[in-house]
């Protein structure tokens, strides 16, 4: 057993204690104490060996570090050898290279002075060569050689200060100049015959051509320039003087221009392409052209004549359109083309401005003849990749001399309006699909053939005039159908028979205003088409401009008072009836038999008028007219109930069936018309209004009726009762009775309906106890929130 080598004394206490527990272990102690001294000398002979090995390597180390700083001390000298044999060295190579760097310095400056010199010679020669070339005109040689001397020159840009540079470049300004007028000079003589005699003219002016492009782009369009203005010198001339400076003689200028053009045709080919001489020249042309036509209108003592004016616009815009498809525009055919009858110009355009001629003046068969073989003049100039826009460019001068134009389209239209007008039969065609008037579909067609011969002239301030004169066309046609409604009675006649303001209208007539008013509805919804078809045409500026809401406005109208006739139409022809059914003897009834011979002719009015309405008017449009035709006849019926003396009691009996029958027939409106949607409203109306008629019969004899009003007229004007005016509720607003004129009466009449009206709701009893009792029991009652009185004054 070992013995731990580091214990504390309670360690060793509770070690010894482990190992002689008893006292008869004391026995193995000596052998334990032998074991520990053989193991203490053992740890010592350990100790010493380390003690003797450390002392040995102190020493090796102390001698290893000496070593190591020998060796650095070495390295350090060594390294300050190499850098000062590099130093040398650096020092070496310097002295070696510094001559060489001078002798490549040299070698540059010697080239760049001989290439400079060579270049010099070369300029000095060339500038020589250039000017004898000058001197000679040899424009061809003297083109390339400005070429060569150009790039010389540039080499020379960092030497402008240098004196010989300085001379030299002068020398070659002057050459340039004269070049310059040996060019123009030589140019002068084209077109005035020199080439047929000169054969070789035309080469030398092409080759000149060839020494202007070399020259700077300014010479290029000097020459062009006068070039143009020397070929409008004859045309300026020609169209200023007296004779043909005159607006029917505008086609001639056209034919001017095409005619130079052929005819120089070979001669101008001695131009580059890309100088685009034709293209400038016809520029300039139609330029001097709009001045030219611009004096003439502006000087014109009186209005220009309209066939002349439209002629000399529609050659220009010809003209215009043929110079904008050979040099790079776009055709106005090839837009989108809305509903207006083909506007755009093409193979119509001619025909549509020529019909406006033939039409207005008969003059145009005169002013066609000259220059209608040269159309074709300019379409062998057509120049690539040029983008003038030449629409417009004379034509537009036209614009503000087109008022002419745009009343003498008013005028033509209002004229064709007053003979569709006259010519219409105001029924439809036979076969026709439509129902609507003839004339409605002629006037939108004349618009439209106008329309299409002003877009094919104008699409600016003009175009929107005459979209004014359009609605100005369309009101008027909405006032002939206005006009073309049946009338009411006037005059002292009519006043004095009652009949001032009634319509009377015959089954023609109510199918005439179902006509006006489909045709009505067929121009508010075509005029709202046509703006919107003129917006698309017209120019942008112009297009938020074009509105119809006015003009709709104005068929909206023709369409409500025609429907408002058709009901008055029908209310007239119930007067005969309503008076018929006051002269019946209801007091000295009998018995209570069929319905009355009223209500059949209320029935045969119904039977014969409805299905036709029914079928010519569109749903939305007897649904209007059945209101109106339901807010008229029940409260017509209910009060004509009034007009009815002394009613007995079979005669209240015979009338609440004939109000049951004419309820009947009322509420079978829709299905006689065949139009049932939409009907809910009316017959819930219809009802409501004879059930009212319906309840006073019910409820009240005549006798009873009368007994009321008497006490009513005697007491009266002494009672105020303020529940009166406001405990019954008033029908809907009733067509005027013509015996009834003034405030005062009217007042009476709405009073005794009132007093009925109550007497009718509270029983018959009210009428055996009087008026007192009447006022009595309303008065008591209307402060109750239930009973039988309740709804008298909270209905």
């Amino acid at each position: 057993m070992s013995v731990p080598r580091s214990m504390d004394k309670s360690s060793a206490l509770e070690y010894i204690n482990q190992m002689f527990p008893t006292e008869a272990s004391l026995s193995g102690v000596e052998p334990l104490m032998q074991k520990i001294h053989g193991e203490i000398r053992r740890v010592d002979a350990s100790i010493l060996g380390a003690v003797r090995q450390q002392s040995n390597s102190g020493t090796k180390a102390k001698e290893d570090l000496a070593a190591a700083t020998r060796a650095v001390e070495e390295l350090m000298y060594k390294i300050r050898e190499i850098k000062n044999k590099a130093e040398q060295s650096e020092t070496m190579v310097q002295e070696i290279c510094r001559d060489i760097k001078k002798l490549d310095f040299a070698k540059k400056h010697i080239t760049t002075t001989i290439t400079a010199l060579h270049r010099l010679t070369m300029l000095v020669s060339a500038v020589e060569q250039l000017q004898v070339m000058a001197s000679k005109r040899q424009y061809k040689e003297a083109a390339a050689q400005l070429e060569a001397v150009n790039q010389l020159c540039s080499h020379f840009e960092a030497y402008r200060d240098v004196p010989k540079i300085t001379e030299l470049r002068e020398k070659f300004k002057n050459i340039k100049q004269i070049l310059k007028s040996h060019v123009f000079s030589d140019f002068s003589s084209l077109g005035t015959g020199k080439e047929t005699e000169e054969t070789n003219l035309l080469q030398q002016l092409s080759d000149a051509c060839l020494v202007v492009d070399a020259l700077e782009p300014s010479v290029r369009e000097e020459l062009v320039k006068i070039f143009c203005n020397r070929e409008l010198t004859s045309y300026r001339q020609i169209f200023e003087g007296a004779e043909l400076a005159k607006l029917d003689k505008t086609e001639r200028r056209y034919a001017w221009i095409k005619r130079r053009l052929r005819t120089n045709e070979e001669i101008w080919k001695i131009f580059p392409s890309s100088w685009h001489v034709p293209y400038l020249l016809c520029i300039q042309f139609c330029k001097l052209t709009r001045t030219q036509l611009e004096e003439i209108l502006d000087n014109m003592k009186e209005k220009p004549d309209v066939g002349t004016l439209l002629l000399a616009l529609q050659r220009t815009l010809e003209f215009e359109e043929e110079l904008a498809e050979k040099f790079g525009g776009s055709s106005p055919a090839k837009e989108t083309n809305h509903d207006t009858d083909d506007t755009e110009r093409g193979p119509n355009f001619s025909q549509a401005v020529s019909d406006i001629k033939k039409k207005y003046e008969k003059k145009l068969a005169a002013n066609q003849g000259s220059g209608t073989d040269e159309t074709d003049g300019l379409k062998e100039f057509s120049v690539p990749g040029a983008g003038f826009n030449f629409r417009g460019i004379i034509s537009s001068c036209f614009e503000p001399h087109l008022n002419v134009y745009v009343e003498l389209e008013e005028k033509t239209l209002m004229d064709h309006l007053e003979k569709l007008v006259q010519e219409e039969t105001w029924d439809t065609e036979e076969g026709s699909q439509t129902n609507i008037l003839s004339s409605s579909m002629q006037v939108f067609l004349i618009i439209r053939r106008s329309l299409k011969r002003c877009s094919a002239l104008t699409k600016n301030q003009t175009l929107f005039n005459l979209f004014k004169v359009f609605q100005k066309i369309l009101k008027a046609y909405a006032t002939k159908l206005f006009a073309r409604l049946p009338k009411g009675g006037t005059g002292i006649v009519a006043a004095a028979t009652g009949t001032d303001g009634q319509i009377k209208t015959s089954e023609k007539d109510e199918r005439m205003i179902c006509y006006i008013v489909n045709t009505a509805e067929y121009c508010h919804k075509t005029s709202g088409e046509l703006a919107e078809n003129i917006a698309k045409v017209i120019e942008p500026v112009f297009a938020d401009k074009v509105d119809m809401s006015e003009v709709q406005d104005e068929y909206s109208a023709v369409i409500t008072k025609s429907l408002i006739t058709l009901v008055q139409g029908l209310e007239t022809k119930f007067d005969i009836e309503m008076a018929a059914m006051t002269r019946v003897l209801w007091a000295t009834l009998e018995s209570v038999g069929d319905q009355s011979e009223y209500v059949n002719g209320i029935n045969t009015i119904i039977t014969s008028s409805i299905p036709i309405l029914g079928t010519l008017l569109s749903p939305i449009y007897f649904q209007f007219f059945l209101d109106k035709l339901a807010s008229s006849l029940g409260p017509r019926f209910y009060q004509n109930i009034f007009k009815c003396k002394q009613i007995s009691e079979t005669g209240a009996q015979q009338m609440l069936l004939d109000t049951q029958a004419v309820k009947t027939i009322l509420l079978e409106v829709p299905s006689l018309a065949k139009q049932t949607s939409g009907a809910a409203n009316y017959s819930k109306y219809v009802s409501r209004e004879m059930s009212k008629a319906e309840a006073l019969l019910k409820g009240l004899k005549k006798a009873d009726q009368q007994t009321i009003l008497d006490d009513f007229n005697k007491h009266g004007p002494s009672i105020k009762h303020p529940s009166m005016a406001s405990a019954v509720t008033i029908a809907p607003a009733l067509p005027a009775v013509p015996a009834i004129s003034s405030p005062a009466t009217s007042a009476v009449a709405a009073s005794r309906e009132d007093v009925l009206a109550r007497a009718a709701a509270l029983g018959r009893g009210a009428a055996t106890t009087g008026f007192k009792r009447f006022l009595a029991l309303t008065e008591a009652a209307k402060d109750r929130k239930d009973g039988p009185f309740r709804k008298l004054f909270n209905p």
